[in-house]
């Protein structure tokens, strides 16, 4: 039974604050991948990136996803999840895969702390590059997609509860 809601989606787009307000609505538990990772390597994300390298990082976090064990739960999951099919494959397994959607400019906007943020990017690649990159893979691995512009995160929340329950079936 798919019991999880997983929210994928660029970094900045609220996955996190979406998800604690997703979990209070629907009654269901928290995780925050970013935090397990931390937690389990006892360091920020930006030291793993810094000290491992943007590969080493991948496969911690596929590794941290892959050991997640959780049912009734709201997951959300790092920006970079999606480089991870094995990842993907067992979340998708366990839950509804939604996509919090943004367009780059406000992405742009929000993400004024890249440098230390955690974020999966290699050198030399722009925020413009890497939503190029990464979109079409969130569009892929994605159930439902929210499209988060000009929201507020109360609407974003309604906007999934909405789309996931069920439909009355048709008595003919």
């Amino acid at each position: 039974m798919k019991s999880n809601i997983v929210l994928i989606g660029f970094p900045g787009v609220g996955k996190s604050t979406v998800g604690v307000l997703l979990a209070k609505e629907t009654g269901r538990g928290f995780v925050d991948t970013d935090v397990l990772i931390q937690q389990l390597e006892c360091r920020p994300l930006q030291a793993i990136l810094d000290s491992d390298g943007l590969d080493a990082f991948c496969r911690i976090e596929a590794a941290s996803l892959l050991s997640l064990d959780v049912e009734s739960t709201v997951i959300a999951t790092g920006g970079s999840v999606i480089y991870s099919d094995r990842a993907m494959g067992h979340l998708a397994d366990g839950g509804v895969v939604v996509h919090l959607d943004l367009p780059l400019a406000e992405l742009q906007r929000r993400l004024s702390n890249l440098a230390t943020r955690g974020v999966v990017m290699p050198p030399g690649e722009t925020l413009a590059s890497l939503h190029a990159a990464r979109h079409p893979l969130y569009a892929r691995y994605a159930d439902l997609t929210i499209d988060c512009t000009a929201k507020t995160q109360d609407e974003i929340v309604m906007a999934i509860a909405s789309a996931l329950q069920p439909r009355p079936s048709n008595p003919d």
